[in-house]
């Protein structure tokens, strides 16, 4: 999910007002996120820590006054964790008893002429410092409030300053009451786009693996046991990290590329795919990725680019699952990386996959016969996949899109154990120069509703691994 601040102070000096202004306001504004009956039994008390409690869980960071606003948007790494921003106009300077350490009020109160003149349109300079100072873009920011008559105050500001009204999903409105719900909710959908999912789960994968760190075994893959592969991984995800930028480019493809390239690096001649503790799925893993640096050093112009998010998380998910030993559970930013490819569990379309694999009717004796039938002289998926990207002329007649289609089939052929029997010999009795020799080609389908994350996953991905809407009874 994207991750957002929120500063809003509920207009809890407001005379009329509804009996529970805190969860009536989470629904105006973040209601098409949320579970309502979730928040309303966890927002029940009216406690705006309460609601700060609750939200930060969904990833909404909320501030009650321009202060805690402030102290935020000024230090990077709070700044760092959100990708959007929703902005009340008037709210409280800062709470009795709060402590103004770096002086942000005095100066702010001067240049306004009083108190009271900063608190009628105090988002108006968060807004500013946002934009001007610290480089945030403004069509990620919604000015959202109750108090529809300080817009004009704060339209004059803007005009007065020479800078541009902000943007909202209704070109007509620069600034949003809590009523124009279906605007609000345009706003926040636009704020969930593919590419902002998948930049945030990146990010968070990286930071929540940096606490993981004694799970690392990325020098079991080393070729050479005498020499173990070595990873910095601080170095390494720190640079993952910060690698998709905050504004969506144009050119989202190219950038993909790079991440991959810089993602699959490590998985060089040094080292090598293999069954670790955890068995079959870890050799999976380690083989897509190797795979993965592999066509990427040699046929990189051929292949990768035309690369989705979908695709982008999938890489990462596999890339971490190898050098991490991250265990049964599925991991948060495996969580949210996932509503890449379904947006919710609930929906028909996951809960159709998700039976396929739990009954074990995944169609890859039909996959399978279309790679055999390239008569490379191979059996694995794997392994036919890599003789054709050697060859030019089928690399370039297969085309992207089935090598990294290939990528997802791997994941499935590397699992579900491959078993090739060959009868005898049998000649023709009208022919004695003829032998007919029949094969027989069985895939023991394995287990993955074993454990949560391999349900999840395997689930999430099935469609995408699978032509849709056949039927694979």
């Amino acid at each position: 999910m994207t991750h957002f601040l929120w500063v809003e102070d509920f207009n809890a000096s407001e005379d009329k007002r509804p009996d529970n202004i805190i969860s009536s306001t989470v629904k105006s504004v973040f209601g098409s996120l949320l579970d309502e009956k979730e928040f309303r039994e966890k927002l029940k008390e009216e406690d705006a820590n309460d609601a700060q409690e609750f939200l930060e869980e969904k990833g909404i960071l909320l501030k009650l006054n321009l202060l805690e606003a402030l102290e935020f948007i000024h230090n990077p790494s709070e700044l760092a964790k959100i990708d959007f921003v929703v902005l009340d106009v008037d709210m409280p300077l800062c709470r009795d008893g709060q402590k103004d350490d770096k002086n942000y009020l005095p100066s702010l109160i001067e240049q306004y002429g009083s108190a009271d003149d900063l608190k009628k349109i105090a988002g108006y300079q968060i807004y500013t410092e946002l934009v001007i100072e610290l480089g945030f873009p403004k069509a990620h920011i919604l000015f959202c409030s109750n108090h529809a008559n300080y817009f004009d105050r704060l339209k004059g500001k803007f005009a007065s300053a020479n800078i541009k009204p902000p943007l909202s999903s209704n070109p007509d409105k620069p600034f949003l009451t809590k009523d124009d719900t279906a605007d609000i909710k345009q706003w926040l959908d636009d704020a969930q786009r593919d590419y902002f999912v998948l930049r945030r789960g990146i990010i968070e994968g990286c930071r929540q693996l940096k606490k993981l760190k004694e799970k690392l075994r990325f020098d079991k893959f080393s070729a050479d046991e005498k020499k173990p592969a070595f990873l910095d991984i601080d170095d390494y995800l720190k640079v993952l990290e910060n690698f998709l930028p905050l504004r969506e480019p144009s050119e989202k493809a190219t950038l993909y590329k790079l991440f991959i390239r810089t993602l699959a690096h490590e998985w060089e001649e040094s080292v090598e795919p293999k069954k670790l503790d955890d068995g079959k799925t870890t050799l999976a893993f380690s083989w897509i990725m190797k795979m993965t640096r592999n066509w990427m050093a040699h046929n990189s112009t051929a292949i990768f680019n035309k690369l989705t998010e979908q695709d982008v998380a999938y890489l990462f998910i596999c890339n971490m699952r190898a050098i991490f030993d991250l265990g049964d559970e599925a991991k948060d930013y495996e969580k949210n990386l996932f509503l890449l490819f379904n947006k919710s569990e609930a929906s028909e379309a996951f809960k159709g996959s998700e039976l396929i694999v739990k009954e074990k009717r995944i169609p890859l004796v039909k996959q399978y016969v279309s790679y055999f039938n390239e008569k490379t002289k191979r059996i694995q998926v794997h392994n036919i996949l890599h003789d054709l990207q050697n060859d030019k002329a089928k690399l370039k007649a297969k085309g992207d899109d089935f090598f990294i289609n290939g990528l997802y089939h791997s994941f499935w052929f590397l699992t579900s154990e491959h078993d090739d029997k060959k009868d005898k010999a049998k000649e023709d009795r009208d022919n004695q120069n003829k032998v007919y020799i029949s094969r027989y080609y069985t895939f023991n389908c394995f287990n993955y509703a074993q454990s949560e994350f391999l349900l999840k996953f395997s689930s999430h991905i099935y469609s995408r691994s699978f032509s849709k809407g056949e039927n694979h009874a």
